[in-house]
């Protein structure tokens, strides 16, 4: 007769019900519990041994495994720093509770009293006086979660990923290793955190694509920013000469391993600064936060090393073109003859494409993939930068970078354009772009032409994707990876 795996886990779930059933029959509901007065972890105890030998603790964690060996057994309690072994033996803790450990399953949660040592094997554990059942796990962990294909599953279940995964763990403890590193570089420096709104009437400060709702009291249609931008520049503009925020962007678009419709982004902005100045602070920035989290400035991710120690490289779009492309726009003139050089290299162009339109799309095609190690990519066409400061002595481009690194942007950052005039001309022409059927532009906000039109200082400003900085320093593949809980269809 064919066995079948899924009566078999149904079999296996019934008993942990009737083992729950018949606890709380007795009187011992583990789920009435409230508390338990941990005081040591179990990265305290390994690392501490010498300091808690001999002393009593008690800890708790979830079982992860379990041998009953006669009249003795080990188990190991996994909590939020790793796993502690703990030794029970019938005589310490009493026939009737030794009787009810045997019967508790791997994925309760268990409180243990008792006096640390090592064993005859060297392993560091405690030898429990006194074992509780905190919480009872009514599903079965998977026995080989890393051998399970079904990504998507991991995703679906991060907390369950997260029980039997120490790597996927350890990934999200960096990642609030990282923001709170930023945050403490930033505060250091003289910026002030600040909070603006999600919720926004118009979708500006980004060419993206918004999520759209509808605000019932005011009658209005809203969007969920896709930006930090704009609202943060209208605090330099009322005096705030260094605000940051790190906070939860929104832009419904496709979603691959680099993009995901919510992330989190860091912006800051500097008054009587530049774009050069960011550089400056964006290199000490990387440095201090790869060296408190990976410990250096050489960071593995896949095959490739990455070498995070600055001085970082530099090189024009147009040179970065030139290099990879063989195309030197510093010869072509006209949108004319760069829609031709677009044709003989078979990059695709739009009728509303312009000259520096078409070089992003060169970059885009031929040398994004090319800059591995960190490298600051400057001089960006004006038509693609709407809200930065033309060169002054190349006002076809702007006093723009942007910072690549394996191949892939982790920052953006401006010399801001001040000039209310300019500002205006550049968001009409992003209209235009619209209007011509290029939904991935900027939009026209009054209330900010306005703020400028009460003076903005010179002003440095940068944006980081967070998620991607999270990617590269705890070497995963896929942003998904990184996100706790990723948005996913329904299975059904």
């Amino acid at each position: 007769m064919q066995e079948n795996p899924q009566e078999d886990i149904g079999r296996l779930l019934q008993i942990r019900r009737g083992k729950l059933a018949e606890l709380q029959s007795g009187g011992d509901d583990p789920f009435h519990i409230v508390k338990y007065p941990v005081d040591a972890h179990s990265a305290d105890i390994h690392n501490g041994f010498e300091q808690y030998e001999g002393k009593t603790v008690c800890v708790a964690g979830r079982v992860m495994t379990k041998r009953v060996m006669g009249k003795a057994a080990f188990c190991d309690l996994q909590d939020r720093d790793g796993r502690i072994q703990v030794y029970v033996r019938r005589d310490e803790i009493g026939d009737g509770a030794y009787a009810a450990f045997k019967h508790y399953d791997i994925g309760d949660f268990l409180g243990a009293s008792g006096e640390v040592f090592k064993t005859h094997m060297g392993e560091i554990s405690v030898k429990a006086k006194s074992v509780s059942l905190l919480s009872k796990s009514l599903q079965i962990l998977p026995e080989k979660w890393h051998g399970l294909k079904d990504q998507e599953l991991r995703y679906r279940q991060r907390y369950v990923d997260l029980i039997v995964n120490p790597d996927v763990k350890d990934a999200f403890v960096k990642r609030s290793q990282i923001i709170k590193t930023i945050r403490g570089f930033l505060d250091n420096r003289g910026f002030l955190e600040v909070e603006t709104p999600i919720l926004q009437g118009i979708a500006a400060g980004g060419a993206a694509r918004p999520f759209t709702t509808h605000h019932n009291t005011l009658d209005m249609d809203m969007y969920l920013r896709v930006a930090l931008e704009l609202y943060l520049k209208r605090l330099i503009v009322g005096g705030l000469e260094r605000v940051y925020e790190i906070g939860k962007v929104f832009r419904n678009e496709g979603v691959d391993i680099r993009h995901y419709p919510e992330f989190t982004m860091l912006e800051l902005y500097q008054a009587y600064t530049d774009y050069q100045g960011i550089m400056e602070l964006v290199e000490e920035m990387f440095c201090d936060t790869a060296k408190a989290v990976t410990g250096g400035l050489i960071v593995k991710y896949g095959d490739v090393e990455v070498d995070l120690g600055k001085p970082f490289a530099r090189m024009t779009m147009a040179g970065a073109v030139k290099e990879y492309a063989g195309v030197d726009f510093d010869q072509i003139h006209t949108t004319e003859e760069a829609r031709a050089a677009a044709a003989e290299h078979r990059v695709e162009v739009k009728p509303v494409h312009q000259k520096g339109d078409i070089l992003n799309l060169f970059f885009e095609k031929y040398a994004e993939d090319k800059l591995v190690q960190p490298t600051f990519l400057t001089d960006y066409p004006v038509e693609i930068s709407p809200l930065t400061k033309r060169k002054p002595n190349n006002p076809e481009y702007t006093e723009r970078f942007e910072l690549y690194i394996v191949g892939r942007e982790f920052a953006n950052a401006y010399s801001e354009l001040n000039d209310p005039i300019d500002q205006r001309i550049r968001f009409e022409h992003q209209d235009a772009l619209r209007a011509g059927g290029d939904l991935d532009t900027d939009r026209l906000d009054e209330d900010f032409l306005l703020a400028l039109e009460y003076g903005m200082p010179p002003t440095g400003g940068l944006g980081v994707g967070i998620d991607r900085l999270v990617m590269l320093l705890t070497d995963s593949y896929s942003i998904r990876d990184v996100i706790l809980f990723p948005s996913l269809k329904p299975k059904d």
